[in-house]
């Protein structure tokens, strides 16, 4: 099978290559720059430059392609691009007949439009994929463990033993590895049984911040305490990475939060029944920061 992924050179989509080639797939990834080329490679992938918002490129680079690991980039200049993006990849894989389409939606979608473009897209995106005909599965994942890994986190364990975070301390969230995800998109590609299907996914744990900070400690082999952060101090360390605009309409999701009675929520009460239909083994937040100590020591 020949699997084409976009995304690959990022965390969310970088370990669908391996778990594809787990399964004996040539895979072909996606990068907008020749400087990837090199990573790409020695992951086992064939990399290819791809540019979203060309379309006669999209037409060329499927063909003679069986599957397609899909993700709008998640940073855009302008987010209502992603939803031409998405059509020109969707209507390239109607051209050359793709069997099948997976897209990793890089977090739950909403019920309804709620103001905010990079989401609200997606509800268009979804709509379209649902309407092209093309057979799809949509994995929605919740909140990454790598999310962790951001500036606003990871300086926090190594010099004040505290894990940052802006959601509020008494919101429960199903934290989930990239890797997992990845995983549980590669098995969609293979069942054939899913032709139209959508999940919703999480971790095992359904936890607090004060657990998440337990379950850290215990990977870190140090005592690690939950720091509530306010939503302007991580608007601030963002700003630099995503600039102003795109920190700050971040930052107010996380004020909403705060300022919340009840939470959104982040976990998915049925992944027995999901992983019966994709088998993985999940990633425990202990294994998965053992796994990853050293980058937050250094």
């Amino acid at each position: 099978m020949k699997i084409l992924v976009f995304g690959a050179t990022g965390s969310q989509q970088f370990n669908v290559i391996g778990e594809a080639k787990k399964k004996g797939a040539t895979v072909i990834a996606t990068t907008s720059s020749e400087k990837s080329f090199d990573k790409l490679r020695e992951s086992g992938a064939q990399p290819v430059l791809g540019d979203m918002s060309n379309t006669s490129q999209m037409i060329e680079i499927t063909k003679g392609i069986d599957a397609i690991a899909f993700m709008i980039p998640v940073s855009l200049p302008n987010p209502f691009d992603g939803l031409q993006f998405a059509k020109n990849v969707i209507d390239a894989a109607k051209t050359n007949g793709i069997k099948k389409l997976v897209w990793n939606t890089s977090g739950w979608l909403p019920e309804q439009k709620i103001g905010v473009p990079t989401d609200d897209i997606k509800l268009d995106v979804k709509d379209y994929l649902i309407n092209s005909g093309l057979e799809y599965v949509i994995i929605e994942p919740t909140i990454y463990m790598e999310n962790m890994m951001g500036a606003f986190c990871a300086p926090f364990i190594k010099n004040e033993k505290k894990l940052a975070y802006p959601t509020p301390e008494a919101m429960p969230v199903g934290w989930i590895a990239s890797k997992d995800v990845s995983a549980l998109v590669v098995e969609a590609i293979y069942n054939e049984n899913l032709k139209a299907d959508t999940f919703q996914v999480s971790g095992l744990e359904n936890l607090k911040g004060n657990e998440l900070a337990i379950a850290f400690s215990k990977g870190f082999g140090e005592e690690i305490v939950y720091y509530e952060q306010p939503p302007k101090e991580f608007q601030a360390i963002l700003a630099p990475f995503i600039g102003e605009e795109g920190a700050a309409a971040v930052a107010s999701y996380y004020e909403s939060l705060q300022n919340a009675t009840t939470y959104p929520p982040k976990f998915n009460n049925n992944m027995d029944q999901v992983l019966q239909q994709l088998p993985v083994k999940m990633t425990s937040v202990e294994e998965w920061v053992k796994e990853n100590k050293e980058y937050f020591q250094n």
